[in-house]
């Protein structure tokens, strides 16, 4: 079987909304799945909250904790208005990641559409802010100070490519963590069933690469939100 194969966008429901087709896919089906997770397991561990938290409040205080932190390291003292989008950044990715090692799910991170959009959106952030903080001489983050006038014609243009590929070098790097990770799955799973008994051995090293895939789970989580940290660190700490 096709390793790539688990990664094709499929149809589920023929959709359509003033003329546009807005067909619901297995990727669109896991993004909703993935924001309501992730907001149904923050509410479910807070919504009691106690002055000494349960297990499941100190899980949750503990992850935006270390949002928090990362954060603050990346992007220093104005960090705090960018908490919400910053923690809502970790969870999606992570549910995203998490989901697609479910069996029959889809890592719809793997997908360039989905990651790049998000990561778009986080250059738009970061740009808005950048803007609300230095007002157009945001603009200068294009020519730094101190460059000669006469190189202007060729410094901007490499500033501009150096900030537009942020949001490709954020996407790609998740994309490929993702589906790396899952055809080598899929080609020890193609193992288990083709050896019949001795797929007991592929089967092991299976189980090892999925507990291995939550912690890359994670892990890429963490490195989509430090990048996207240090990207709007770029835009609001203008000198």
């Amino acid at each position: 079987m096709n390793p790539l194969k688990q990664f094709v966008v499929k149809p589920l429901l023929p959709l359509e909304l003033f003329g546009v087709d807005i067909t619901l896919t297995n990727s669109a089906l896991f993004m909703i799945l993935s924001v309501l997770m992730g907001v149904l397991f923050v509410w479910g561990c807070t919504w009691r909250r106690r002055i000494i938290p349960s297990a499941m409040q100190s899980l949750v205080e503990s992850l935006y904790l270390f949002v928090q932190k990362t954060a603050e390291t990346t992007i220093g003292s104005h960090y705090k208005p960018f908490m919400p989008f910053m923690f809502s950044v970790f969870i999606f990715v992570f549910m995203g990641n998490a989901l697609g090692l479910v069996p029959y799910g889809f890592t719809f991170t793997s997908q360039l559409i989905p990651v790049g959009a998000f990561a778009l959106l986080g250059t738009v952030v970061a740009t808005i802010c950048g803007i609300h903080q230095a007002g157009f001489g945001w603009l200068r983050t294009f020519l730094p100070k101190g460059i000669p006038a006469p190189l202007a014609p060729i410094i901007i243009p490499i500033e501009m490519i150096s900030f537009l590929s942020k949001p490709f070098s954020l996407t790609v790097r998740l994309m490929m963590n993702m589906i790396v990770g899952h055809v080598l799955l899929k080609i020890l799973a193609g193992f288990v069933v083709d050896l019949g008994f001795f797929g007991v051995f592929p089967l092991f090293f299976a189980c090892v690469l999925i507990a291995f895939e939550f912690g890359i789970a994670f892990l890429q989580a963490y490195v989509y939100t430090v990048l996207t940290g240090i990207y709007l660190s770029e835009a609001v700490n203008q000198h």
